[in-house]
């Protein structure tokens, strides 16, 4: 079978010596069935100015085949040389019901192509799996900015908004805390509530507050044991943007995981190149 890469060069034809999309360093990710900006670097490696009309091909790709998904005329641009522009376009790719990948070929003119962009597309319901940690029961809330729990009348996942019930009422296996806004009111006051909720057996997943000037550097993420399951310590920008980044929504689907079965990371294996 063709590698993804050798595939993307078939696809690519020939690129344009003068102007070029600056390549991202890894595919963007975006939800499907809803308007995406997409942000482009271009860059004029030329000695003199480009103007040229571009528009977008929408190509829904896999490891050795590529199906036209849409075509989006965009807009004229001129570069300068040796400029580097970023702009910003609006695309709705297709709703998909699982991690889907495609390709979004930068055409200029009637076909010459200057670049190329990755995204993987991701269904709007991701928080859907949160379903199957929880079990029968549903999943306890500490929401206080209100951003996960839109979230997960979408996804049709069962609550309890811990915030109205009480953290001691909570008798579910996963509760989720935060985000929230800043260090206050919330912080330190719900230590203790999330200490016996762990030791009684719920899995905790506790998003922090934003770090304060010249705090002390925290991993991104930690696990405390509590038996056989974990309290996971979450930095904020794990999760950042929940409702409009699918890699913080993943990010919270896994951490949720790791806190049902807790295990050590493992040490990073490197690839060595000839």
């Amino acid at each position: 079978m063709l590698s993804t890469w050798l595939l993307l060069l078939l696809l690519a034809g020939e690129v344009s010596a003068q102007l070029q999309i600056v390549p991202e360093r890894r595919p963007l990710a975006v939800f499907g069935g809803v308007n995406q900006s997409i942000a482009v670097q271009l860059r004029n490696e030329g000695g003199h100015s480009v103007e040229s009309d571009l528009r977008l091909v929408l190509l829904q790709t896999s490891v050795a085949t590529a199906v036209r998904s849409g075509e989006l005329p965009w807009k004229r641009l001129q570069v300068l040389p040796g400029q580097t522009v970023l702009e910003t376009v609006a695309v709705t790719f297709p709703a998909v019901r699982a991690e889907t990948r495609f390709l979004i070929q930068w055409v200029e003119g009637a076909s010459n192509i200057v670049g190329r962009t990755e995204v993987l597309v991701y269904p709007t319901n991701l928080l859907a799996q949160l379903k199957a940690f929880a079990g029968d029961a549903p999943v306890g809330l500490f929401d206080p900015m209100n951003e996960l729990k839109p979230l997960l009348r979408a996804a049709a996942v069962e609550f309890e908004n811990m915030q109205e019930t009480g953290t001691d009422k909570f008798s579910g296996r996963l509760a989720i805390f935060g985000p929230f806004p800043d260090a206050k009111p919330d912080g330190n006051e719900l230590a203790g509530p999330i200490e016996r909720l762990a030791r009684n057996g719920t899995v905790i997943v506790w998003l922090q507050p934003p770090p304060k000037p010249r705090s002390k550097l925290q991993p991104s993420f930690y696990s405390v044991p509590f038996g056989s399951n974990a309290v996971i310590i979450v930095q904020p920008e794990v999760v950042r943007n929940l409702a409009t980044e699918p890699q913080s929504q993943l990010n919270l689907i896994q951490l949720c995981g790791q806190a049902l079965q807790p295990e050590s990371p493992p040490f990073p294996k490197f690839i060595s190149h000839p």
